[in-house]
């Protein structure tokens, strides 16, 4: 291949999806390729695609006009799970030469002898049942942390979910590997790690193959701990009913994890949840995070929750409100339940109008403010460790407390991806957080 080529990136949805495209634009790079910004001009535009939402898949054909726009002659490729799930479809869309399914998105760079564009995009995609076997990932050089893959795929049924129909059976890192990758960034002088996966809490099966579980979440976040050099370690999203009283305490007592736990609800509504096919009720949640709170008064815990699922009643939609209202949590990603093809709930009866689970998205974003604000609060006069981040944001650089408390100062090169003791003193008018330096920062 050339030396000269360039090749650019944008990726859709998940950390996981991150961690994924930095592993293949590494393979870019070992080819002699040279990574640029997806708005500079490329030879060739990699688009990493998800398919959890109806705006992801809408999103893609705006990508690609983009692409084409930049270079109209550019060679452009689509990965990830809408390519596993469609691929046909995206095939269809103007503009683009392959499309390659979840086994083959690692091998890309066999794919690409003649960059010269197609008349009609070339699929390459398997039976997702091919998707078996494992591939490490972890990303690196994009931000001031890594997303560190260590399990992939999903073994459950969730009636409203195309994951295990985009990326197959629950299956592992090995725990040698896990070590070795996070020796490896770590090496590279990032300071975080997020642990990243579809189902992490599944951690152990599969890692060498078979169904068995050969270690457990638990023994993975014990060895992971024991690593030098890594600083902070961040556990992503973990189903409730796989957060283990175990894996709390050690968090609780740990030397690198940090106080901060995201743990997908997705209702408050028990005959919601059944119906979804979730392996909890509400209860379950509700010890779940009491034991949290219980061993780290100060954790930040964010939950996932999904409104206009299929039967979804203004009563059901009122219990899943009040339940989060009441409950100790700090913050809500909210999702607008979308019909996806070959799932269950696509044939359910009570559909919920589309104006109606944007009313009750609304409502429950506005409960997210409000907890995250009285999360805020409830930190102001405490000392944190601050993470800086890279950007500078309209004269700004932000930050993040190891409890995902989001702070900011004015910007400050020299701050970059350092790791600061600070006294949280006031919110902005923007929301985020004002400090003072417990002691003037000693800068590398």
């Amino acid at each position: 291949m050339n030396p000269t080529k360039k090749v650019a990136f944008y990726t859709l949805g998940c950390k996981l999806n991150f961690s994924e495209t930095s592993t293949i634009a590494r393979s870019f790079k070992d080819e002699g390729f040279n990574r640029v910004d997806f708005k500079e001009k490329a030879d060739i535009y990699v688009i990493n695609t998800c398919s959890v939402t109806e705006n992801a898949d809408k999103r893609f054909k705006t990508i690609v006009k983009q692409a084409q726009k930049i270079n109209p002659e550019a060679f452009v490729a689509a990965i990830g799970c809408y390519a596993q799930l469609k691929p046909e479809e995206l095939a269809d869309v103007e503009g683009v030469d392959l499309v390659l399914g979840a086994t083959e998105k690692f091998k890309i760079t066999d794919y690409l002898n003649d960059l010269t564009k197609n008349d009609f995009g070339e699929v390459h995609s398997c039976e997702i049942e091919d998707a078996d076997f494992y591939v490490g990932s972890y990303s690196i050089g994009d931000r001031t942390r890594a997303f560190l893959k260590v399990q992939d795929g999903c073994d459950y049924k969730c009636t409203y979910c195309t994951i295990p129909l985009a990326r197959g059976i629950s299956r592992s890192d090995t725990m040698e590997n896990v070590l070795k990758n996070a020796k490896e960034i770590s090496e590279q002088g990032i300071r975080e790690i997020v642990l990243t996966g579809v189902n992490i809490g599944d951690y152990g099966k599969g890692e060498f193959g078979n169904k068995k579980h050969e270690h457990t979440f638990l023994d993975l976040v014990t060895e992971l701990d024991k690593v030098e050099g890594i600083e902070r370690l961040r556990i992503s999203s973990i189903e409730p009913n796989l957060l283990k009283n175990e894996t709390i305490d050690l968090v609780s007592k740990s030397r690198a994890f940090v106080p901060h736990f995201h743990v997908p609800l997705q209702s408050g509504s028990n005959a919601i949840l059944k119906k979804m096919k979730r392996r909890y009720m509400k209860e379950l949640y509700v010890d779940r995070v009491l034991k949290i709170k219980e061993v780290m008064p100060h954790a930040c815990i964010g939950v996932d929750v999904i409104v206009g699922f299929p039967g979804e009643t203004d009563e059901h939609f009122l219990e899943t409100y009040n339940f989060l209202n009441e409950l100790n949590i700090s913050y809500l990603h909210v999702f607008t339940y979308s019909e996806r093809d070959n799932t269950e709930a696509v044939e359910m009866r009570g559909v919920v109008p589309k104006n109606v689970r944007a009313k009750r998205s609304k409502m429950l974003r506005g409960l997210s403010a409000k907890k995250r604000r009285a999360f805020y609060e409830a930190q102001l006069g405490t000392e944190r460790t601050v993470l800086f981040e890279s950007e500078n944001k309209e004269g700004y650089i932000h930050g993040f407390t190891e409890n995902y408390v989001k702070v900011k100062t004015p910007w400050n090169p020299e701050l970059v991806n350092t790791l600061h003791q600070v006294d949280l003193t006031q919110i902005d008018e923007d929301g985020l957080v004002r400090f003072n330096f417990v002691k003037a920062p000693i800068l590398d």
